[in-house]
């Protein structure tokens, strides 16, 4: 993988903690989802259907990648547009920018 997480500060805290247990909801209902998927490959279904709750697990996956996205700018870029003001040193808002587009550029490929 191109991409190494950055670290944070533990007292920092991320966007999507308050939403944690929704978010945490999701990826469980997906992984069940792959588990059903895994289950319709060894009874030898229909390809098409196969397909088609693969097509659903993207698309749930897509909502979750969004959410964070959303949950990342909110409150990561917003914290790094604060501090980039008190200190008066706009690369910190800037990498923060920049970190965003390229998780979203990956998103998109």
């Amino acid at each position: 993988m191109e991409h190494e997480a950055q670290s944070h500060d533990a007292h920092e805290g991320h966007g999507y903690t308050s939403d944690k247990a929704a978010v945490l909801r999701r990826l469980k209902r997906i992984e069940g989802q792959v588990r059903g998927v895994a289950k319709m490959v060894d009874d030898e279904k229909y390809c098409i259907d196969i397909l088609t709750q693969i097509s659903a697990i993207n698309a749930a996956m897509h909502k979750v990648s969004v959410q964070l996205i959303e949950e990342h700018i909110g409150h990561c870029v917003v914290s790094a547009a604060n501090q980039s003001r008190d200190t008066g040193n706009p690369d910190i808002v800037v990498d923060k920018v920049t970190e965003a587009s390229a998780a979203i550029s990956r998103l998109l490929r």
